[in-house]
C-alpha cells in the first residue's frame, strides 16, 4: 500500500512541493521563489516557463530530500494561484505571452466598458463574480486583442487557455483540463449549470475552443509523463489555492470559515450545496466537487496583506525580516494614530475599487518606523474584518470561530489583534501547510489514502488559539477610524 501524496503548491511568489504521509504529516518539503515582473505601474507578470520549471524542480527536491521511494507516491495534488492567466500553443506547449497575474490591473478599462454596457448583473448571476481585472476573463480578452494573430490562431483551435493548474497539468500529463474551483474564477463559467457559458464567451470575444475540460476536483486528471520523475504518477486532485486551504482546514460543514494570510488575504465561508448570492460585494464561488456535486463558498479577497510587510522590508527597508514585525509591534502600545491602507493594486472585497492606491494617514513628527510597522499589521486585520462583516450580513448568521493559515498567521501579534477586532476566537492549526494539505486530501481521497472527510476532520489539530481581549468600545473606535482611513484613501484617485 502506497504511503505518500505529493502536493504541488504553486503560489504567487514561489513554487512549493510538500510530501504528506497517511497521518497528514509533512514528510518533506521544498520551495523555490521566482521572479515578479512589473512592466508598467499596476501590471504584474510571471514567466510561465519559470513557473513550470520551479514547480517541477521543487517536487524533485522534496522527493530527494525525503528519500521518498517513487513507487510509494500514490498521487499528485495541485493547488495553484487561481486567476493568473496563461495562453499557450497546443502543439508546442509554449506560452504566447507572459502569465498575467491575478494582481494585475491592466484590464481596468475593459472592465469599465463592460460595466457601461450594463453586463454586471448578468455576469454576477451566472458566475457569482463581479466585473474586475482580478479575474481571468478580461485578461484573456486583452491578450487576444494585443498579441498579433493570436485571435485567428485561437479560433482555429491552436491555442490553449488555462489558469496555472491547467498549465502545470498540460506539461505534466499532456491533458488540457481544470477543476470547477478554478473554472469558477474566470468570468466564463456558469456555476449553476456547471459548464462554460456560451453567451459569456461571446461577450468577452473568447473562442470556446481554447477552454479546458472541467473535471471533479478529486478524480483522475491523467498520468505524468515518465521522463519527468522517472515513473508515472497519477494526478488525482486539483483546487484553487484558497478552496484547497478551506478543504485542508477541514471546513466541510456549512458556516465553517477560514482565512489565509499570504501575499493577499482570502476568507472563505462554506455555504453548503447551494450558492449564496452576495448582496454585500462578496463573491459566490465553487468550493470543490468531490464527484458528488458542487459545494459552494462565499469569498472575500484582500489583494495586499503580507505583501505590505514585504514592501516595508524591500522598498522602505525599515525592517530586516517579516518575522521581526510582531516584536516591533508589541514594543509600542498603539499605532500613534497612524492608519495604513495598503491598496497598492486597488482594493478588493467589499470595495472593488481598482483605482485607489496605498495611503498612510495620521502621521506626525512623533511617529517612528515602529508605528508604521504596527499599522501595516493592523491593516491586515481590519481588511479581514471588512470581509467577515459582509459575510455575516449575507448569511444572516454570525461567524463564531475562524481557522487561519498562511505565512502571516504565524505572527502572534497579528492573530491576537485579529481576534480582538473580530471579537471571536481564532484557531491556528498545528499543520500550517493547509493549502498543500487540501490538494493532498483531494488526491488522497481519490486514491484511497484517506477513506472519507470524517477521517480527514479527525486529523485536524489546533496548534494555538487566540481569544478576544479588547473591550467593545475600543474596538468600535478603531473600526470607525479605519473606515475613515479607507474613505480618505478612496478619495485620492
Amino acid at each position: 500500500m502506497k504511503e505518500y501524496i505529493l502536493a504541488m503548491d504553486q503560489g504567487t511568489t514561489s513554487s512549493r512541493a510538500i510530501i504528506f504521509n497517511r497521518k497528514s504529516e509533512v514528510f518533506s518539503t521544498s520551495q523555490i521563489e521566482f521572479r515578479q515582473m512589473f512592466p508598467k505601474p499596476g501590471w504584474v507578470e510571471h514567466d510561465p516557463a519559470e513557473i513550470l520549471k520551479t514547480q517541477i524542480d521543487a517536487a524533485k527536491a522534496a522527493i530527494e530530500k525525503g528519500k521518498v521511494p517513487l513507487n510509494q507516491i500514490a498521487a499528485i495534488g495541485i493547488a495553484n494561484q487561481r486567476e493568473t492567466t496563461i495562453l499557450w500553443e497546443k502543439n508546442t506547449g509554449k506560452a504566447v505571452y507572459n502569465a498575467i497575474v491575478w494582481q494585475c490591473r491592466r484590464t481596468t478599462e475593459l472592465c469599465r466598458e463592460l460595466k457601461q454596457q450594463g453586463m454586471e448583473q448578468t455576469i454576477r448571476e451566472k458566475t457569482g463574480l463581479l466585473i474586475d481585472p482580478y479575474f481571468s476573463g478580461t485578461k484573456v480578452m486583452w491578450m487576444l486583442k494585443q498579441v498579433p494573430g493570436l485571435m485567428q490562431r485561437a479560433e482555429k483551435g491552436e491555442i490553449c487557455f488555462g489558469t496555472v493548474d491547467s498549465w502545470l497539468l498540460y506539461h505534466l500529463t499532456g491533458n488540457h483540463s481544470t477543476d470547477p474551483s478554478n473554472a469558477s474564477r474566470t468570468l466564463l463559467y456558469n456555476i449553476h449549470k456547471g459548464c462554460w457559458d456560451d453567451d459569456l464567451c461571446k461577450l468577452f470575444g473568447i473562442p470556446m475552443a481554447i477552454l479546458p475540460a472541467v473535471l471533479p476536483s478529486s478524480g483522475n486528471f491523467g498520468i505524468t509523463k515518465k521522463e519527468i520523475f522517472g515513473v508515472e504518477i497519477p494526478v488525482c486532485g486539483i483546487a484553487g489555492d484558497q478552496q484547497a486551504a478551506l478543504f485542508g482546514q477541514g471546513c466541510f460543514s456549512e458556516g465553517s470559515a477560514k482565512n489565509t494570510y499570504g501575499t493577499g488575504c482570502f476568507a472563505l465561508l462554506h455555504t453548503g450545496k447551494r450558492p449564496v448570492v452576495s448582496r454585500n460585494n462578496l463573491l459566490t464561488t465553487i468550493a470543490w466537487d468531490r464527484g458528488k456535486g458542487f459545494e459552494y463558498a462565499l469569498e472575500g479577497s484582500v489583494f495586499i496583506a503580507g505583501a505590505a510587510i514585504q514592501w516595508l522590508r524591500d522598498s522602505l527597508k525599515i525592517i530586516n525580516s517579516t518575522e521581526e514585525t510582531g516584536e516591533i509591534a508589541k514594543s509600542i502600545s498603539d499605532t500613534g494614530g497612524v492608519y495604513f491602507v495598503p491598496a497598492f493594486v486597488g482594493m478588493g472585497a467589499p470595495y472593488w475599487d481598482p483605482g485607489v492606491r496605498g495611503t498612510i494617514l495620521g502621521l506626525t513628527r512623533g511617529n517612528s518606523p515602529a508605528h508604521i510597522v504596527r499599522a501595516a499589521l493592523e491593516s491586515i486585520a481590519y481588511q479581514t474584518r471588512d470581509l467577515f462583516s459582509s459575510m455575516e450580513k449575507d448569511r444572516g448568521k454570525p461567524v463564531t470561530t475562524l481557522r487561519v493559515d498562511g505565512g502571516a498567521s504565524k505572527n502572534d501579534f497579528l492573530m491576537q489583534f485579529q481576534a480582538d477586532i473580530l471579537g471571536i476566537p481564532i484557531e491556528r492549526p498545528r499543520v500550517f501547510e493547509t493549502t498543500a494539505l487540501g490538494a493532498a486530501y483531494l488526491a488522497g481521497l481519490s486514491t484511497g489514502i484517506w477513506d472519507d472527510i470524517d477521517e480527514i476532520s479527525k486529523n485536524w489539530k489546533c496548534g494555538k488559539s487566540f481569544s478576544p481581549e479588547m473591550q467593545g468600545k475600543e474596538r468600535e473606535e478603531k473600526l470607525i477610524n479605519w473606515e475613515k482611513a479607507v474613505k480618505a484613501a478612496r478619495m485620492f484617485v
